[in-house]
């Protein structure tokens, strides 16, 4: 089987020859090429022949944020909005005029609006690119306040959705069987997550919540009419799987908000694309202790990053056993057993005999590090782990849960 075959396998409660393997390498091989410490045999190799040669799948799930068609394509990156070549669709701003001035590591965007200008700044510097980050930082978030909501209310109203198929199908060409190109909608999963990850410093979106909630609810109705353009193109696309949502935090994304107004548009997605023989991947990377239960109402097919013990209160078992065969995790492995000063090489092999232990049978897993390779990790932690999957063997089929209706869809669903 191809990494791509074992990859929908898991995804479907399918059997498969072996355990999907595949680390999300990105961040590790960036900063170590930059810093000249890649293993001696990869000095000169790219991310993809490396992960070849070590015949461990090639992670194309998170996008390299950095990989742009023109500078300007990550200008509004501050607002959640991204278009990047590898995405299914892309947003253009009307009726707005937008102002980009770069000055240095600094990048400032105005956007000019009927109801007042709203101003953003990022931050992309050298320190990030030693670590491998691909993703800028927001220095200054678009909405201040509540007087801000007005602006953005316009600014999403009159944002245009198309669809990017050609660049979509060009990232797929280029994965090929060596992993599962994942189509990137978003890192919130609603106009609410939007609004508290992207938009708003956390405290004022707090303060917003609950001072003003009927403002909140008005911006909520602008941001819907985006959202739902964004679904729409990107469930008639041609990827087969969605990344809907990221970074889920029982703290912050706590579970009456996420009940509330993380759910029920997941949940939309999830029953939009499996009407379409598709499926939905979110990325709840952090605490999920209280979370695990909604995922599960959410009708999500793949929890991309789960993190258990000793980063989380949750062990692997625990969340598998939750899950109930019904949602297929991608990840496991956390990031600081990866690193000698975190873990010792004797409390390391105590952890893998462990983890296995728990994994069972291993169906609906596709193993990789949570969230993400760090660029400190030890090189020779990744080759055992990848021979403990090659020692466990074949992977039984889960029989007791059906992949989605196949619909109207396929594997080369052609836009309708």
């Amino acid at each position: 089987m191809t990494h791509r075959e074992r990859m929908l396998a898991a995804i479907q409660g399918k059997g498969c020859d072996r355990l999907p393997w595949m680390p999300r390498l990105d961040l590790w091989y960036s900063a170590n090429r930059l810093a000249g410490t890649l293993p001696p045999r990869y000095r000169t190799a790219t991310l993809r022949e490396l992960t070849d040669d070590l015949n461990m799948g090639f992670h194309a799930v998170i996008p390299n944020f950095r990989d742009l068609r023109t500078p300007d394509d990550d200008a509004d990156c501050a607002l959640g909005v991204f278009n990047l070549w590898t995405m299914p669709y892309r947003t253009r701003w009307t009726k707005i005029e937008r102002r980009i001035r770069r000055e240095g590591e600094l990048t400032r965007v105005e956007y000019d609006t009927p109801f007042g200008t709203l101003r953003t700044v990022t931050l992309y510097d050298q320190g990030m690119r030693k670590a491998g980050i691909s993703l800028a930082h927001t220095v200054e978030p678009a909405v201040k306040s509540p007087d801000d909501f007005n602006a953005a209310a316009h600014l999403f109203e009159n944002a245009e959705v198309e669809p990017n198929d050609a660049g979509y199908a060009e990232f797929d060409r280029r994965t090929g069987e060596a992993g599962l190109a994942v189509g990137f909608v978003s890192l919130s999963a609603s106009p609410m997550h939007l609004l508290q990850r992207e938009l708003m410093p956390f405290d004022q979106f707090c303060y917003a919540l609950s001072d003003v909630p009927e403002k909140v609810a008005g911006l909520m109705r602008a941001m819907d009419c985006y959202w739902r353009k964004v679904m729409d193109v990107c469930v008639a696309g041609p990827a087969r799987v969605l990344l809907v949502g990221a970074n889920f935090d029982a703290t912050i994304t706590y579970p009456p908000l996420f009940r509330e107004h993380f759910l029920p548009w997941l949940k939309t997605w999830a029953d939009a694309l499996h009407g379409r023989g598709k499926y939905l991947l979110s990325h709840p990377d952090g605490e999920n202790s209280g979370l695990l239960e909604c995922y599960l109402e959410s009708g999500m097919d793949v929890a991309d990053s789960i993190c258990p013990r000793p980063m989380t209160r949750l062990s692997i078992k625990e969340v598998r056993d939750a899950f109930k065969g019904k949602i297929t995790i991608m990840g496991g492995i956390p990031s600081v057993t990866l690193l000698p000063s975190s873990m010792p090489d004797r409390e390391f092999d105590a952890f893998l005999d462990d983890f296995f232990r728990q994994l069972g049978a291993a169906d609906r897993h596709i193993l990789g590090i949570s969230d993400t390779t760090p660029p400190g990790a030890d090189f020779n932690r990744l080759i055992r782990i990848g021979e403990r999957v090659k020692a466990l063997g074949p992977v039984p089929i889960r029989a007791t849960v059906d992949a989605p209706s196949t619909g109207s869809g396929s594997d080369d669903t052609a836009r309708r």
